[in-house]
C-alpha cells in the first residue's frame, strides 16, 4: 500500500511541474466545447396521435380461425407502410422537401435521413400511435408529420384487402404446385418400393448393421463349434485310453484318485468359497490397498496350501493303497460314462456345424448385397426427406389457404378499419434538442481530462527525480547523499502567488461553466 501511495505521490508531483500547460489546454478545450455547444442547431419536434379502431364482435367469436395480427405485427405493418421508400418520396413532393435536392443523390440521401428522423411509437394504449419527425424548423416539421399523416391514413385504408387477395393468389399457385410435387413424390415411393421389395428389413437395419450382427453370430458358433470338437476329441482320446489294456488301470486310478480327493477337502473347498466370496464383496467398495481386503486374499492363499498339501497326502495314499479287484468295476463304469460323453459331443458338434454352414450362407448372401444396399438406402432416405418435406409444406399451404379466405370474408362483413386523428399535427413551443445543460458539463470534464492529460504527458515525456529513493530504485546505484534546496523568503512568495493564480485560473473555468448552466437554465424556464 505504501508503494502505491507513493508512487502516486510521485506522479502528482510531476503532474503538478506542468500545470500550467495543463490549465491552458483545459480552457483551450473549454472555448472550443462551448462554441460547439452553442452553435448546434436547436431542433424541434412535430408530432401527431392516431386512433385505428380494428375491432369489431366477429373478431373474437373467429379467433383461432383467421389471421390476427397482435400489436407488435400492427406497428411492424404501420412501420412498413410509412417508412419505406415510395412513401417518403411522396412525403418529400407533398412537404416541398425536394426544392433544395436538386439531384437524385441529394434526393437519397434527404430519403435515407427521414427513414432514421420519422419514428412511430406506441403510446401505451391498444392501436393509438404517435408519429414524430424533429427539424430545425418549425413550419417544416409540421408540414412533414401533416404529409405523413394523409399518407397514413390513405394507404392504410385499401393496403388490408390487396394484401389479402395477394395472398390468396399466391397460396393457389403454391397449393398447384405441391399438389404436383407430392404426386411425383408418392409415385416414385411406389415404383422404388416395388422394385427393391426383397432387399426391405423387418427390423429396420442397414445392409452393414445386417452384415455385422451376422457375423458376429458365426464367430460366435464357430467358437461353440471348436469348443465342441475339442470335448469329442478329448471323450475319444480317453475312451481309447479305457480300452486299452496297458493304460486301463492308470485313467481309472487317476479319475478315481481325483474324484476322491475332490471328495475328501470339502470343509476347505466350503471356506475357500466363502472367503473368496467376501473378497469380492470387500473389492466393490475398498482399494486394494485396504486392511479386509489384503488380510482375505492371504487367508485365501493360507487356506489352498493347506488343500494342496491335503490332496498331496490324499493321493499318496490312493497310490500306495492296493486296487486289484476294483480295476474291472470301475473301468467298466468310466468306459460308460466316458460313451456317453463322446456320443452326446458328437451330436452337439454335428448341429453346430450345421448352425455354422447356415450362417456362412447368411453371411455371404448379405456381403454380396452390401455392394448395392448403400445406393439403395440413400435413395430410400432422399425419396423419404422429399416425400416429407413436400407433404408437410402441402398441408401448411392447404391449412394458410382456408384462413387467408375466411380472413377476408371477415374483414367484408367487419369492415374497414377506422382511422381517426386525436391529436392533430403540433409542434413544441421550445426545442426539445440540444439538451445544452447536459451537453456543458460535459464539455467541462472533456476540459478538465485534457489538461490532465497534457500535464500527465509532458511528466512522463520530461521526467525528473523528486526524491533519493527514486533515483536509487531507477538506477540500482547507491546513493551517497542528497543536496537539499534553500528556498528564501521570495522564492515561497512566488511559489504561494503561483499557486493561487493556478487556482484561480481552474476555479474561473468551473465557476464560468456553472454560471452558464445557471443562466441556460433560467432562459428555459423562463421560455417554459
Amino acid at each position: 500500500m505504501e508503494e502505491v501511495v507513493r508512487q502516486a505521490l510521485t506522479l502528482m508531483r510531476g503532474m503538478w511541474r506542468f500545470r500550467w500547460p495543463g490549465v491552458i489546454a483545459a480552457w483551450v478545450v473549454a472555448v472550443i466545447g462551448t462554441i460547439i455547444v452553442s452553435r448546434i442547431p436547436d431542433q424541434y419536434e412535430a408530432s401527431a396521435r392516431i386512433y385505428v379502431d380494428t375491432q369489431s364482435i366477429l373478431k373474437p367469436l373467429m379467433a383461432g380461425l383467421t389471421v390476427q395480427p397482435n400489436v407488435e405485427q400492427q406497428i411492424g405493418m404501420l412501420s412498413r407502410t410509412l417508412i419505406s421508400r415510395p412513401n417518403l418520396e411522396k412525403l418529400v413532393r407533398m412537404s416541398d422537401l425536394d426544392l433544395k435536392a436538386s439531384t437524385r443523390a441529394d434526393q437519397d440521401a434527404l430519403i435515407d435521413v427521414l427513414m432514421k428522423q420519422i419514428t412511430i411509437k406506441n403510446t401505451g394504449r391498444d392501436n393509438l400511435y404517435s408519429l414524430e419527425y424533429r427539424d430545425s424548423d418549425r413550419d417544416k416539421a409540421k408540414k412533414v408529420v401533416q404529409s405523413l399523416v394523409s399518407i397514413f391514413i390513405e394507404s392504410g385504408l385499401g393496403a388490408s384487402r390487396k394484401d389479402n387477395d395477394s395472398a390468396k393468389t399466391f397460396l393457389n399457385e403454391q397449393i398447384k404446385q405441391y399438389e404436383a410435387k407430392l404426386e411425383e413424390a408418392e409415385s416414385r415411393m411406389k415404383d422404388f418400393k416395388l422394385r427393391n421389395i426383397d432387399m426391405q428389413s423387418s427390423d429396420g437395419k442397414d445392409a452393414a448393421s445386417r452384415v455385422a450382427d451376422i457375423s458376429a453370430q458365426l464367430q460366435q458358433a464357430q467358437l461353440d463349434l471348436r469348443e465342441a470338437e475339442n470335448e469329442a476329441a478329448s471323450a475319444k482320446a480317453q475312451l481309447a485310453g479305457e480300452k486299452n489294456p496297458t493304460g486301463s488301470s492308470a485313467v481309472t486310478d487317476s479319475l478315481l484318485q481325483e474324484s476322491e480327493i475332490a471328495v475328501s477337502t470339502p470343509e476347505i473347498d466350503a471356506r475357500i468359497e466363502a472367503q473368496k466370496r467376501n473378497l469380492d464383496s470387500l473389492e466393490q467398495r475398498f482399494t486394494d490397498q485396504h486392511p479386509d481386503i489384503i488380510a482375505a486374499k492371504h487367508l485365501i492363499k493360507e487356506l489352498e496350501a493347506q488343500k494342496r498339501k491335503e490332496v498331496a497326502q490324499l493321493r499318496k495314499a490312493a497310490l500306495a493303497t492296493p486296487q486289484v479287484g476294483g480295476n474291472i468295476a470301475n473301468a467298466s463304469l468310466a468306459t460308460q460314462e466316458l460313451s456317453r460323453l463322446q456320443a452326446t459331443a458328437e451330436v452337439k458338434v454335428a448341429a453346430l456345424k450345421a448352425r455354422v454352414a447356415e450362417y456362412s450362407g447368411r453371411l455371404a448372401q448379405a456381403r454380396a448385397s452390401l455392394k448395392t444396399a448403400p445406393q439403395i438406402e440413400a435413395e430410400a432416405a432422399q425419396l423419404n426427406r422429399d416425400y416429407e418435406v413436400t407433404k408437410k409444406n402441402y398441408q401448411d399451404l392447404v391449412a394458410r389457404q382456408q384462413s387467408a379466405v375466411m380472413s377476408g370474408e371477415l374483414e367484408v362483413a367487419a369492415g374497414v378499419a377506422d382511422f381517426r386523428l386525436i391529436d392533430p399535427p403540433r409542434v413544441t413551443p421550445q426545442p426539445v434538442a440540444p439538451n445544452r445543460l447536459l451537453l456543458l458539463p460535459i464539455a467541462l470534464v472533456a476540459a478538465l481530462a485534457a489538461g490532465l492529460g497534457v500535464a500527465f504527458a509532458a511528466s512522463q515525456l520530461m521526467p525528473v527525480f523528486s526524491d533519493g529513493d527514486e533515483l536509487r530504485t531507477v538506477t540500482g546505484l547507491p546513493l551517497l547523499g542528497v543536496v537539499s534546496m534553500v528556498i528564501n523568503d521570495v522564492e515561497r512568495r512566488r511559489e504561494r502567488l503561483g499557486t493561487l493564480w493556478f487556482a484561480g485560473a481552474s476555479g474561473g473555468l468551473v465557476g464560468l461553466f456553472a454560471l452558464g448552466m445557471v443562466a441556460l437554465a433560467l432562459i428555459a424556464r423562463r421560455g417554459g
